[in-house]
């Protein structure tokens, strides 16, 4: 177990990935004191596929210590933490889920939401499905950005810092960013800082959900693992490669882990030297 150097949240590492030792009441607790500091936060969130995705890219991997919080999106995530002993303390903690019990804490501290990302109009319809879910939500704002193409070595131009400044003088105490994994990752590790306050969500398929533009998995199939397999029905010439590639390499790769480390713990157990008694001379 570590603990990242900008909060006392405990991590475990998967294939060299950091992940929050998290549950989600502990999760939106900590959210909650968070914004009520103003000072910037970034929240990540990590499914099977975009840990893989990290796994492969440096810098996207270094990303994850520098987050204040990563999330185990998916319910292998989770599965793997309480085989390693932490029981209760760590469940799934998904962005849309997220997104939701946000939402509904707010309501008693009266915190303002902002809706970045999406196509165009995916942003307000989130917004007001969710202000119609949760009456009294306070909205700061909304917008769909136009694409562009983000990675490690995008700089935030003049056009993007005038929509940050736009979220900034909207005052929200939280901010979902919906432009997909891994693009929303290397965004909000530079939009947060510019930014200066607020909490930074990089929470992608959430919008889609709470938009109504894709049907989430039944509550069933998300408590077995299986959502996977619903979204892979839902959009398969999108995320074919994620789940059919990704996912058996990802169990592989952790049957190698947890081998490795069962190696290394019976390396450290101390060695008991057998001895042949002496004989006693008579």
């Amino acid at each position: 177990m570590s603990a990242n150097s900008h909060n006392s949240i405990p991590r475990m590492q998967i294939l060299g990935i950091s992940v929050s030792v998290v549950n989600m009441a502990h999760a939106v607790t900590t959210f909650i004191e968070w914004a009520r500091t103003g000072k910037a936060r970034k929240v990540f969130v990590r499914d099977v596929a975009s840990l893989m995705l990290a796994v492969k890219e440096p810098r996207l991997q270094a990303l994850h210590e520098n987050a204040d919080m990563v999330t185990p999106d998916g319910m292998p995530l989770a599965w793997i933490g309480k085989l390693r002993g932490y029981g209760r303390k760590i469940g799934r903690v998904s962005g849309a889920d997220i997104v939701d019990a946000v939402c509904a804490a707010s309501l008693k501290t009266g915190q303002t939401h902002y809706f970045y990302g999406g196509q165009e109009g995916v942003a307000e319809r989130m917004a007001a499905n969710l202000a119609h879910k949760y009456p009294g939500l306070k909205v700061a704002g909304t917008f769909s950005p136009p694409w562009r193409e983000i990675g490690p070595a995008s700089e935030l131009t003049d056009e993007i810092r005038n929509e940050l400044d736009a979220i900034r003088a909207s005052g929200a105490d939280f901010v979902w960013i919906g432009l997909s994994s891994p693009k929303q990752d290397y965004f909000i590790s530079k939009a947060a800082p510019y930014s200066g306050r607020g909490v930074f969500f990089a929470v992608g398929a959430a919008f889609d959900f709470h938009s109504g533009n894709v049907k989430r998995a039944p509550v069933w199939m998300q408590k077995l693992g299986l959502e996977c397999i619903h979204r892979l029905f839902s959009d398969p010439k999108r995320l074919w490669r994620r789940y059919i590639l990704l996912a058996p390499k990802f169990i592989w790769l952790i049957a190698l882990e947890n081998l490795d480390q069962g190696k290394a713990s019976r390396n450290k157990l101390p060695q008991i030297r057998s001895r042949r008694p002496k004989s006693r001379t008579r």
